[in-house]
């Protein structure tokens, strides 16, 4: 009889992994199994409801019950449409697209790479990938199979890498689809905005269009005077709320970590305009969210700051890690 040695403890299951786990404990199901499934969308199992509820009450009492500068607040998902007008969402809450005409897939524009292929300084042709952790790997196979496939002789230049919101008109034609590996098929980008719509009332008209809300935020943003007026707090001070939020996802993936249709557990803390203080209380509310984690039994090793780059801020944002 051989035995295979376990897994070290710091070893990470695979997605394929967590979430077969997910379903067969019943954690997490895909959302209308018994008609196919529907793309983004997931429904909690027992055991799932149970620890998010954990989850959301441990969340609760730690940035809320314990501070005395927070209060709660629970605002409707569809709100009045000028309310996204006026936060900039109608605008400017898009991801740019990109259709594949032969294959009809659809990817994120900035999600899509390429690069020129270059052997001793002569073009052979262009690669694409989406994006991933092994992207730089892949990308230098793929430049391999390239050079093969063309039997060209000579040594490969280095790789640039860019996404596809960076390719010039005369490029779109040369970047092969990742589908076919054909070029030719994908579209210029375009902005698709990703909230939901509906309608309120008897008519579907222009005049009835809402939207499902894509963050909680704007709900809080709306009722501040109104917990200001009522809830005697004063600045500085925070209003905490967790409720479902909707956003069109062009390529949903990475299981719940990117889906349709979440819950979001959310923090706007208010501070004065004239003071700058929000390097500092941004870092006081980053090492209060590690402490929080790992008290839930999160492995300091696995907790990381992923500070997001000028040009990835959502348009409202300074900064966001």
């Amino acid at each position: 009889m051989t035995l295979a040695a376990a897994p070290a403890a710091s070893a990470s299951p695979s997605m394929e992994t967590l979430v077969g786990l997910c379903k067969r404990r019943g954690f997490i199901f895909p959302a209308s199994e018994i008609y196919g499934g529907f793309n983004g969308f997931f429904d909690y199992g027992p055991l799932g409801v149970e620890l998010r509820q954990n989850i959301k009450q441990a969340w609760w009492r730690h940035f809320v019950h314990r501070r005395e500068d927070m209060v709660g607040l629970d605002s409707t998902i569809i709100q009045h449409p000028r309310t996204w007008e006026a936060s900039g969402h109608v605008d400017n809450f898009t991801d740019p697209m990109v259709d594949d005409k032969v294959s009809k897939m659809r990817y994120r524009a900035d999600h899509l790479y390429f690069s020129r292929v270059t052997v001793d300084g002569a073009e052979i042709g262009y690669i694409s990938l989406l994006e991933s952790e092994t992207m730089d790997a892949d990308a230098q196979e793929a430049a391999e199979r390239l050079k093969r496939k063309l039997g060209r002789q000579g040594r490969l230049d280095p790789l640039d890498l860019r996404d596809y919101t960076q390719a010039t008109p005369d490029e779109y034609a040369k970047i092969p689809s990742p589908a076919t590996g054909e070029p030719g098929s994908l579209t210029p980008p375009r902005a698709f905005n990703m909230m939901f719509t509906t309608h309120v009332g008897a008519l579907a008209d222009a005049s009835s269009l809402a939207y499902l809300r894509p963050e909680t935020a704007q709900g809080i943003f709306a009722n501040f005077k109104n917990v200001v007026d009522t809830g005697r707090v004063k600045v500085p001070f925070g209003i905490a709320q967790i409720g479902k939020a909707f956003r069109n996802e062009i390529t949903p993936r990475n299981f719940i970590f990117r889906s349709r249709e979440f819950e979001q557990m959310e923090i706007e803390y208010f501070i004065s305009p004239e003071d700058d203080l929000w390097p500092r209380v941004h870092r006081e509310w980053l090492d209060s969210c590690k402490a929080w984690l790992t008290s839930i039994g999160l492995r300091p090793e696995l907790v990381s700051e992923d500070i997001h780059p000028k040009e990835k801020l959502a348009h409202y944002s300074k900064a966001c890690t």
